[in-house]
């Protein structure tokens, strides 16, 4: 249910930042994100996570690739501002990712389409990526039609099943 991931990724973020409460990142010098704060330093600067108000929306983008994606894959990427989560799985580290501020969302989502128009051009199944390996050639993966979550060879199939829902593959991430 939506209700329940939005209620489970939220105390998931905020029991991140309550372990890791002094998170620094890369500054946009374009342009503030609303989850920085303090003085910027050598580029970098404090941030916390930050729920978007109003939530986010991928809508656009969903009419634009005439697909509808999973209602987690949508809360995951709606609810919050962020510079990512560095996070462990048994696979190895990933950092899930985030926007910066409201821009930066806008790039993401240019990004999905790019991903599921290479998807389509390949004749692949569609993906959504929504983390980082730390293998420039592996991403982290929702199966658009199933919403089951997959570690992704760039350019390949996806075949390495690692949770069936964003639910369950958040349960096996530690901080």
């Amino acid at each position: 249910m939506p209700g329940q991931f939005h209620q489970q990724f939220t105390q998931f973020v905020e029991s991140y930042y309550d372990k890791k409460p002094k998170l620094i990142s890369w500054v946009d010098p374009e342009l503030d994100s609303p989850c920085q704060y303090g003085e910027v330093v050598e580029g970098e600067v404090h941030w916390r996570p930050v729920k978007a108000e109003p939530v986010l929306d991928l809508s656009k983008t969903q009419q634009a690739l005439e697909l509808e994606f999973p209602a987690e894959l949508v809360t995951f990427y709606t609810s919050y501002f962020g510079g990512g989560l560095k996070v462990q799985h048994q696979r190895g580290e990933l950092e899930l990712l985030m926007s910066w501020h409201q821009a930066d969302f806008e790039r993401l989502q240019q990004n999905i389409i790019a991903h599921i128009l290479m998807k389509r051009r390949l004749k692949q199944r569609e993906t959504v990526f929504i983390a980082a390996t730390d293998h420039d050639d592996y991403l982290i993966s929702v199966l658009v039609a199933t919403g089951e979550v997959y570690l992704e060879k760039v350019g390949m199939e996806v075949k390495d099943l690692l949770a069936p829902d964003l639910s369950t593959f958040l349960q096996q991430l530690s901080f």
